[in-house]
Order: structure tokens, then sequence, then C-alpha cells
């Protein structure tokens, strides 16, 4: 197409590619909020739901917990679980960001966004 224009040609072709890289960057970036993680303490008594950006969704309590005098080791199972999903949301985030630099030819091992 613009091969008269030597080096102009390969810079239009590396244009285009940023450009659709950061198409794909932006939909996976929605996608993230639509893949859910969650998060486990106390042994599966408390569990928090994130989305994979880490937006706290929903909180579940195992009723058996409440306790009145418990209520240090409650809060604590809370926070646990609230971490856990964090934790792993970013993981998720990290998986998809490598799944999209290998469908990108990117080599193994390079961070998204750069």
């Amino acid at each position: 197409m613009l091969k008269g224009l030597g080096g102009l040609g390969d810079m239009a072709k590396m244009m285009k590619q940023a450009q659709e890289m950061q198409g794909k960057m932006e939909q996976m970036q929605e996608d993230l909020n639509d893949i859910m993680v969650t998060g486990e303490s106390g042994a599966g008594l408390v569990k928090a739901t994130a989305t994979a950006k880490g937006e706290l969704k929903g909180l579940d309590i195992d009723p058996s917990i409440f306790n009145g005098d418990d209520k240090e080791v409650v809060e604590d199972l809370i926070l646990a679980a609230i971490k856990d999903a964090q934790s792993k949301a970013q993981e998720r985030t990290q998986e998809e960001m490598a799944k999209m630099a290998e469908g990108l030819g990117l080599p193994p091992g390079m961070k998204l966004p750069f």
C-alpha cells in the first residue's frame, strides 16, 4: 500500500497494531468488570465476592460465627476474606493480561499495560 514510502509503510503498520492493541486493552478492562472471584476465610465461613478489578460485590457470612464474644474474630475473618478476594482478583487480572499479550505475539513475561 505504501511501498514507495520506505519506512513510512512500517510506521503505518505499527500505528495500526498500536490502535488494535489499545482496543483490545479497553475491551479487556470492560471484561474484568464481569469476571467474578471469591475469597474465603475460616474454612469457608466467610466469603467475599469481587470483580477481577477488585471491586467488592458481595459478602456471605455463615450465621454460626455470630457470638457476642467473638466480635474481633468475625471482623478478622471478614477482612481475611476480602483480602483473599482482592488477591485472587489481582491474579486473575494478570492471567487475562498474559493471555492478551500472548495473543498479540508479545514475549512471555512482558507486563501490560506497558
